[in-house]
């Protein structure tokens, strides 16, 4: 058995006290960060970028997972490398040469993720994947928080699974993920899971319970 990996959101956090934020999960048990980087046109809301991932690199020791929702990510990828991201991640949706994208993250010295939105088909896939670190299925619409989980999305991690194989990549799933839902979304396949209100609900003093109900979700490995 493997223990799932769990990415709380960031943008879900306390920005007020956005230091003890990330140290509180990283020490109640996350072993990654998730940074949705909005700019407003590729999703329609904006965020952070990367004054913030240099920021929080100086605030925890936890994997920076960096996610690129934007219009033009090859103008910044050498930005938020530069800036402390340990993967960065892009849409497969940016158009037809996102595999030079990826080969851009890789001469970085970053992991490599690609991002699948709700509708589109696994099979962009087949020419990316001997390229990539991580798959990001995104399990709602992105740009806003708050989502419920979209249940077709589960068929969607098995079939990404089974394309995989026996590569060494993670199958990562973004959007409407609780402690309820976890347990299917793992058994599917899916190795990280990004979680905002399920882990921030409740203050600190919740932090290592809501992490460790998620992590109860195991996988064969």
């Amino acid at each position: 058995m493997q223990n799932v990996i769990i990415a709380p959101s960031v943008l879900t956090a306390d920005f007020g006290r956005l230091s003890a934020e990330v140290a509180a999960v990283h020490t109640a048990g996350a072993e990654w960060l998730h940074l949705d980087i909005m700019d407003g046109v590729f999703v329609p809301n904006i965020s952070f970028g990367p004054d913030m991932v240099r920021a929080l690199r100086g605030a925890t020791p936890a994997i920076l997972d960096v996610h690129l929702m934007i219009h033009d990510p090859d103008a910044y990828l050498a930005d938020f490398a530069r800036a402390g991201a340990d993967r960065i991640s892009v849409h497969a949706e940016l158009g037809p040469h996102v595999h030079r994208t990826l080969a851009t993250i890789r001469t970085l010295g970053t992991k490599v993720g690609v991002v699948l939105n709700p509708s589109t088909h696994e099979d962009v896939l087949t020419y990316l994947l001997d390229d990539v670190d991580l798959v990001l299925i995104m399990s709602v619409n992105p740009g806003f928080g708050g989502q419920k989980f979209i249940p077709a999305m589960l068929e969607k991690v098995r079939r990404v699974k089974a394309m995989i194989g026996d590569r060494p990549i993670e199958i990562e799933v973004d959007g409407g993920v609780t402690i309820e839902n976890a347990p299917s979304i793992v058994e599917a396949g899916a190795t990280v899971l990004v979680a905002g209100s399920a882990v921030f609900n409740g203050g600190a003093s919740f932090y290592a319970k809501n992490i460790a109900d998620l992590k109860r979700s195991k996988r064969i490995a």
